[in-house]
């Protein structure tokens, strides 16, 4: 195995100094975007991981676990950052699941899109990974995995699917989000028999929302009165959507949301326009977070296990650091329709 290239070969290959590499690699905005991209191109050729503390990775372990996710709203206020909800739960089940292997976490949040540099940063310091979707590109992510084993969690079809690389070690790890999907539009559709319903997606580039749309769809194949908006997973985005939704005169029978805090910002704009829930609009959310309980009427959902994957990513990644020749995994874990007020079932 060839040595691990050092900083001055990043630079050189890229025809920077090492201060600039530096500044890219820990996510200063103040470069220019050809420089960015050019040093991110000889991380990626070289295969370089910069190391957290002039350790050699190959021979000593950090005793420390990584989790990289995006917040991609963080400067939008209170408000909008409600996606804490869901990573709280991740992150509380991968803390405990580490704790108990006698590792620590190291948490970082990317606060732009395809964020290399924190991803590096970040491996550099660590015996495995955990990344998230919209984190970091698959091709960075995928050299990052020839030295540190690294887990997909909430993405899209990756290496696992392709049959892997022997020298790459990365396991995909997701719920039921297609099966989840079905069931609470099918709910909607046979029990209550609304005909007009309609989806509330995440971001466009979402694999967790995307997969939940293909549940929707294969739900409503029957049905004609179909329609589907994007949103951003946020309570801030589903109050626009709904209402965009309002303002257009023809209010659906039934709304799909692709996550909880989606919904209780759909719910709150209907309340807004004295739309009754669920007797003129049902709701339904995604995800299970406590706050769906307590909302009058209770948020019907589709619960997933939070807490379970960052256990199951820890896991994950254990078999790896201690040793084991395993081929990419790809683990779903299943989830579970909660019935309750918003769709029309009884409290």
């Amino acid at each position: 195995m060839r040595d691990k290239p050092s900083v001055y070969e990043v630079a050189r290959h890229a025809g920077v100094s090492t201060a600039t590499v530096s500044r890219v690699l820990a996510g200063y905005e103040r470069v220019l975007p050809a420089t960015r991209d050019k040093v991110l191109n000889a991380v990626t050729e070289l295969g370089y991981v910069p190391s957290g503390a002039a350790r050699d990775l190959a021979a000593r372990r950090t005793g420390v676990l990584g989790l990289c996710f995006p917040d991609l709203n963080q400067d939008e206020g209170e408000y909008e950052s409600d996606a804490a909800y869901w990573y709280d739960e991740v992150i509380r089940g991968m803390e405990r699941a580490a704790r108990r292997s006698g590792y620590a976490v190291l948490i970082a949040a990317s606060h732009h899109r395809d964020d290399s540099g924190l991803v590096l940063s970040i491996a550099g310091r660590c015996d495995g990974l955990v990344v998230l979707a919209r984190t970091a590109p698959l091709a960075m992510i995928e050299h990052v995995a020839t030295r540190i084993p690294v887990v997909l969690l909430a993405t899209g079809e990756g290496p696992a699917h392709e049959g892997g690389r022997p020298d790459r070690a990365i396991d995909s790890l997701a719920v039921a989000n297609e099966t989840g999907a079905y069931q609470v539009t099918a709910h909607l559709a046979d029990v209550h028999g609304y005909r007009d319903i309609c989806f509330i997606a995440g971001p466009p580039d979402s694999p967790d929302s995307a997969r939940r749309l293909d549940g929707f769809r294969r739900a409503t194949a029957g049905l004609d009165q179909v329609a589907i908006h994007y949103g951003d997973f946020t309570t801030a985005g589903g109050r626009r959507v709904a209402e965009r939704i309002i303002a257009t005169g023809r209010v659906p029978r039934a709304l799909v949301c692709a996550n909880d805090q989606t919904a209780i910002g759909v719910m709150a704009a209907l309340e807004q326009e004295g739309l009754s829930v669920p007797g003129d609009v049902a709701v339904t959310g995604f995800d299970g977070i406590q706050l769906g309980r307590h909302l009058r009427p209770s948020l019907t959902t589709v619960v997933q296990p939070m807490a379970a994957l960052g256990d199951t990513a820890v896991a994950m990644l254990s078999d790896r650091i201690g040793g084991a020749e395993l081929p990419p995994r790809t683990v779903e874990l299943p989830v579970r329709l909660e019935l309750r007020s918003s769709c029309g079932c009884p409290q």
